[in-house]
């Protein structure tokens, strides 16, 4: 398997450093012409090159260390030529790109992962082992301090904060109720050098400080629960984690205990070739990431409220709550993407992974596998079941007991291993009653498909199919009114 960078620039040399390190790095894609000459000295058995689509054609999976800005459009490229992607972070400016990039990915089976550093320091992998013994956490202070680097494009609050906000999300587990920032530009107009950012998540208080204009350096969290407390301090040399058990006692009032740490011992693995490896593992064995593309797009959800806030001067309340209907009987699996506006009716069953619209409605005893996706406006009638490779436009009609494959060549003794065959459904397609759709084959916008055929091949659009095997036998529109050959 092999790995193409593009950017080599201010981080991007790191991550070049690493992957090579591991022996994952191929190419490197740079516009820059002394950086160029200088990375065909260091790395000499590397392709380098200045052309994006040569290097997609030449490896498996890119790592995108662009600014910012670039990543959308750069990430998307490599999705759609079916390459898993690692992008720096944060994975886009912009929650709508965010979410299209991971269902992009997806669709198309690919691993997303995003740059969320601290995930894999040595010092975080550790804490959350140590937390369950430890008990509900009441509150969390993060302080991210130093001298520069400053910057103009963005402040310090996408700048030093979304390692934190990351991890954060991920020990306690949930999204913030709410947040507020407040913070303060000294040196940039409306580009801030220090914030201070509260937000609650489920019961825990939490309190991210960051500010570049400082004149030392400081990386410190302290985590507080209620049978002890943790100390992350990065910037220690030989003890970066501290944990302090039975800190306090209750007789009948709080009283402080001054107890002694215990020193934690850590691995000595870098945190950066720590996340290199991960994604290279996660796409060898095709598992999913720590920190997969839904975990980017609640970072940067967060960071939006918190630049509202910090604009707005205000409070900004999360809309965490489920926007789909489910009945109760219906089962939902965790990583399901369900679109705002669907309902979901008796004894369903939606898997992780698959990914449906706004405004469907999925009947009875229905069936809809990951990796499959349906656009918005479908209809799902009773008694259906959607495996993966299934890909449904907008506005698609699925018959009672229409049946898809995905497999040409099913066996009980031997797995595809997730590799079958995908069917589309373009926008507007009726599939009638107890039809079947043979896998492998494209059905043309709005063409009606009569109950009980069988498609062996692709289907224009506007078709009217009827029989075994189907036979086109007239035209249909928009709206319904058949023509008849």
């Amino acid at each position: 398997m092999k790995l193409g960078l593009i950017g080599g620039g201010y981080w991007g040399k790191n991550l070049i450093r690493e992957f090579n390190k591991i022996g994952f790095l191929d190419s490197i894609c740079e516009i820059n012409p002394s950086l160029i000459e200088l990375y065909k000295v260091e790395y000499p058995n590397i392709n380098i090159t200045n052309d994006y689509n040569d290097m997609l054609s030449r490896v498996d999976t890119v790592c995108v260390s662009l600014p910012a800005e670039m990543h959308y459009k750069y990430a998307k490229e490599a999705l759609l030529n079916n390459k898993d992607v690692y992008v720096e972070k944060p994975i886009t400016l912009n929650i709508m790109e965010a979410e299209e990039l991971v269902l992009l990915a997806k669709r198309k089976n690919r691993i997303l992962m995003v740059g969320h550093l601290l995930h894999y320091h040595p010092a975080i992998i550790k804490i959350k082992e140590i937390l369950p013994s430890l008990g509900e956490i009441k509150q969390i202070t993060a302080n991210r301090l130093n001298l520069g680097i400053f910057r103009t494009h963005e402040n310090v609050l996408w700048s030093f904060a979304p390692h934190d906000i990351s991890v954060i999300l991920s020990l306690c587990n949930g999204m913030p109720e709410w947040v507020q920032c407040m913070g303060n530009s000294s040196l940039t107009n409306n580009i801030h050098d220090i914030t201070n950012s509260i937000m609650k998540i489920n019961n825990t208080y939490v309190n991210i400080n960051v500010n570049w204009l400082n004149p030392y350096k400081e990386q410190k969290m302290s985590i507080i629960c209620e049978n002890g407390m943790i100390l992350f301090d990065d910037m220690e040399k030989d003890y970066k984690l501290k944990v302090y058990r039975n800190y306090i006692s209750m007789k009948p009032n709080p009283i402080a205990n001054k107890v002694e740490p215990e020193l934690i011992e850590l691995d000595k693995i870098s945190p950066l070739e720590n996340e290199c490896k991960h994604f290279m593992d996660c796409c060898i064995n095709r598992t999913k990431p720590i920190t997969d593309g839904d975990e980017g797009v609640n970072v940067l959800k967060v960071l939006n409220a918190l630049s509202l806030s910090l604009k707005e001067n205000r409070q900004i309340v999360l809309e965490n709550k489920k926007k789909f209907f489910s009945h109760e009987t219906a089962i939902i699996d965790d990583g399901a993407m369900i679109g705002e506006g669907t309902k979901i009716w008796h004894y369903s069953h939606i898997c992780k992974g698959a990914i449906i619209g706004k405004n469907c409605n999925i009947g009875q005893n229905v069936f809809i596998a990951g990796g499959a996706v349906l656009g918005d406006n479908c209809k799902v009638q009773n008694n259906v079941s959607i495996y993966a490779g299934v890909i449904a436009g907008n506005y698609v009609f699925f018959g009672p007991s229409c049946v898809l494959t995905n497999d040409l060549n099913p066996r009980g003794m031997y797995s595809k291993n997730g590799e079958y065959m995908e069917t589309i459904l373009e926008d507007g397609v009726t599939l009638g009653a107890n039809c079947t759709i043979v896998c492998g084959h494209r059905i043309g916008r709005h063409s009606l498909i009569g109950a009980g055929a069988v498609i062996t091949k692709d289907v224009e659009n506007y078709s009217v199919m009827v029989g075994n095997p189907a036979k086109k036998i007239g035209t249909i529109d928009e709206k319904g009114i058949i023509t008849k050959l």
